[in-house]
């Protein structure tokens, strides 16, 4: 069974380590024999280092490292028995065998994912351990190394519960970081929903009170000019009503006004265009597509983008021409307002006019719609604003309408 993936450089320099430890604790069944020029010291120190080369698995194959040690010490107990004078060597020089057996059962209750198959080699391994060369010449080699061995197990043993602590206490900070991250999003949906209903409230009142007066004005006034003045306050109020119920239905707990009766709203930029044109900005307009398949949020989205552009174009950019490109699809609508650069200085009062939030309150709208909006400066000295609307916004007066 795999242990737990792929180890870091301060892993293999402990697990080169304990290679190099494990063969020295082993060159007490070698060293005699090669000091004396026997070719079994030669077999025993090639098996020694085959051993303990193993151990470059304790971290990724924790049970098959056991396995091989438990058969190492099996192999040793059997060899003996058939040829009595091998394992023949000073009880002192022998500190324990097999040597790797300590690291052996450490790494299986450490690393190994499966505690109950942990056990099986563990406890073979110490049983053999404890009798492969104590019943021959080596006495106490055997009883040292089953303490090695308990001893390993256990410290693998708590290292392994103290991973499981650890790793419960991580999810449960995890699980308390996404907590808070919902509640923080709760607060801001609230938030929303209280500004929806300050708009439905209070402005779309106020704003309703201003329409209704400059419709009496238009009535009651004799004066030509006065007239089409008190219209064209009537009518900029009427969109800004129209407007705000779009905000305030997009917004959570916002409510739609207007109704599921309410008229589908279309994308008008030839107006717009004609507009700018006649205010001395002329626009260069393309549209592809067609537009009626938005739904009337997108749709009015669509035309205020246009018309923030066209207004921030007037002020900032006069004498400056302007490129409006719309592109409608089945996925949404596609956005792009370019001007050239200004042939002189703006007005320090128009530019000053107005909040210099419009761009701001566009890229936050769109973003709750579901949408994106960039605004930059161009290498040409202009401006471009590109954005991407999807086709459909669901609001609670579109969803009864649709039932």
């Amino acid at each position: 069974m795999l242990g737990h993936g792929s180890a870091s450089a301060r892993d293999r320099l402990f697990d080169a380590a304990a290679v190099a430890l494990a063969f020295a604790l082993g060159l007490g069944m070698t060293w005699q024999r090669l000091a004396a020029g026997e070719p079994s010291g030669f077999a025993w120190s090639a098996l020694l280092a085959l051993l303990c080369t193993s151990l470059l698995l304790r971290r990724t194959a924790p049970l098959v490292l056991a396995w091989l040690t438990a058969a190492a010490a099996a192999a040793t107990v059997a060899a003996n028995l058939a040829i009595p004078d091998l394992a023949t060597a000073s009880a002192d020089a022998v500190t324990l065998y097999p040597p790797t057996a300590p690291f052996a059962a450490y790494a299986a209750l450490a690393y190994s994912g499966n505690r109950a198959a942990s056990w099986t080699p563990v406890v073979l391994l110490a049983v053999l351990s404890a009798v492969a060369l104590d019943p021959w010449q080596v006495e106490g080699a055997g009883a040292r190394t089953l303490a090695f061995v308990v001893t390993a197990a256990v410290l693998g043993m708590y290292v392994a519960a103290r991973r499981t602590v650890e790793s419960a206490l991580a999810g449960r900070a995890e699980r308390a970081e996404r907590e808070q991250q919902l509640l923080a999003a709760q607060a801001r949906a609230d938030e929303r929903s209280r500004i929806a209903a300050e708009m439905h409230d209070v402005v779309t009142h106020r704003v309703s009170l201003m329409v209704l007066q400059a419709g009496a004005l238009r009535v009651s006034c004799e004066d030509e000019q006065t007239r089409e003045a008190a219209e064209e306050l009537r009518s900029t109020g009427y969109r800004a009503l129209e407007e705000l119920r779009d905000l305030s239905g997009i917004l959570p707990g916002g409510e739609d006004g207007a109704g599921p009766q309410r008229a589908q709203a279309a994308v008008d930029l030839p107006s717009l265009s004609a507009e700018s044109g006649s205010v001395g900005v002329p626009v260069d307009l393309s549209e592809q597509g067609d537009p009626d398949g938005l739904s009337p949020i997108v749709a009015r989205t669509a035309q205020r983008i246009v018309q923030e552009a066209l207004t921030n174009a007037r002020k900032h950019a006069p004498g400056t021409r302007v490129r409006v490109h719309a592109d409608y699809s089945a996925q949404g609508v596609r956005l792009a307002v370019s001007n050239t650069a200004p042939t002189r200085s703006p007005d320090p009062v128009l530019v000053e006019s107005g909040s210099g939030s419009g761009l701001s309150g566009l890229r936050w709208r769109v973003e709750l719609m579901g949408g994106a909006l960039e605004a930059g400066a161009t290498s040409a000295g202009g401006f471009r604003i590109d954005a991407r609307l999807p086709a459909y916004v669901p609001t609670p007066a579109a969803e009864e309408g649709r039932l």
